[in-house]
């Protein structure tokens, strides 16, 4: 038995660190990425997609997010199982219970609104662990499970859960943090085959039988294998599973660190940018180290405002940003001036050289200045 296993589309996430532009292109990849995910379906010959949780980006939603969704999912052609999770739980303001979605939901899509085994296909029960609240004080998965005798001969049972498991959760006080031995016992004792989890964004195997199946598409730089979804094979007459990464996300975005400390090396920056694929779905964060002259530092801007205009996004991560511009003599010698003007750029030099609190400003002054006399020439 096959099935996909998918968590965290965030449908209608607004990505505020996107520009005007690139914002509404991101947002119709999620779409895209889901369409792609009932394609991975019929090609794989899965027998349903189970979606462990964040459908949508949270319960207040415009209605044509949800019907743009729907239309999506009528395309797949097999069962199509929703949890509610944290973003989108089966609160009093649930997106589930709205007439834009109980109106228009297509009949071969299903929402876990308790955790009754659910029978989505012959032979095979899904036990989920559906969100009522942002904020659960209690672990939903074992609550799940608590009830469960073990699977019938030939039945196979997957656990669907949302949220931070126990071994990989910071806050290890969390009351709703997935007991993962208690989890791994369920599965031991014949309660479930296997257990597929939403919330972590990044594709984890916790144990063989433990999976996060990762967001479809990148959410944040710190996400270390998104983009993902899983195909699991459980034999129903030995229980053994198996797991595959399908890729379906388009979207990266990527941190380029670099050193620069001379001409070479803003050239090999501006190379490793040009090397990049996808460059318009590809947002990059920088962090830049070293001593430039004021000189290098002009190209180093020149090379970033030609790039800013081929990708997604292109900035610098400031908090691991530690650039120095350090006026050289030679990158003025060809100005030829003097008097009260030549008095000004040896101040400027002075202060930018300086630790005070203006040496960034007079480093972009002399920036301007000498983008400004290179224009002249």
């Amino acid at each position: 038995m096959r099935f996909v296993a998918t968590a965290d589309w965030q449908l209608g996430m607004t990505a505020h660190y996107l520009d005007d532009e690139a914002r509404p292109r991101f947002q119709q990849a999620r779409l895209d990425a889901v369409r792609r995910i009932g394609e991975v379906a019929r090609e794989r010959g899965a027998e349903f997609v189970v979606v462990c949780g964040d459908v949508f980006e949270s319960n207040q939603l415009d209605r044509s997010i949800v019907a743009r969704t729907f239309e999506v999912l009528r395309s797949f052609t097999v069962p199509v199982v929703l949890l509610p999770g944290n973003h989108d739980p089966l609160d009093a303001a649930s997106i589930y219970d709205s007439r834009a979605f109980r109106d228009r939901v297509p009949d071969h899509v299903h929402v876990l609104r308790d955790s009754a085994p659910y029978a989505v296909v012959e032979g095979v029960e899904i036990v989920g662990a559906p969100w009522f609240s942002k904020h659960p004080t209690r672990d939903l998965v074992a609550d799940a499970c608590a009830g469960l005798a073990p699977a019938a001969s030939g039945l196979v049972r997957v656990v669907a859960g949302h949220g931070a498991v126990s071994t990989l959760n910071p806050d290890r006080d969390a009351l709703a943090a997935i007991d993962v031995p208690a989890l791994t016992k369920a599965l031991d004792n014949g309660h479930a085959h296997v257990a597929v989890l939403g919330d972590r964004h990044s594709t984890t195997e916790i144990e063989e039988r433990i999976w996060y199946a990762g967001a479809p598409e990148v959410t944040s730089r710190r996400e270390d294998d998104p983009g993902n979804v899983l195909v699991v094979d459980v034999d129903p007459t030995t229980g053994e599973v198996s797991v595959e990464r399908e890729r379906v996300g388009r979207w990266s975005f990527t941190v380029v660190s670099a050193e620069l400390a001379s001409d070479s090396d803003v050239d090999a920056l501006a190379q490793r940018l040009q090397e990049l694929p996808d460059k318009e779905c590809t947002a990059v964060w920088l962090t830049l180290s070293g001593t430039l002259s004021t000189a290098q530092m002009t190209a180093l801007e020149g090379v970033l405002e030609e790039a800013r205009h081929l990708f997604a996004r292109l900035d610098s991560w400031a908090r691991h940003t530690d650039l120095v511009v350090l006026p050289d003599g030679h990158d003025f010698a060809d100005l030829g001036l003097s008097g009260f003007a030549q008095e000004a750029l040896d101040d400027l030099v002075e202060v930018a050289t300086s630790d005070g609190p203006d040496a960034s400003v007079a480093q972009d002054s002399l920036g301007l200045l000498y983008r400004l006399a290179g224009a002249g020439r």
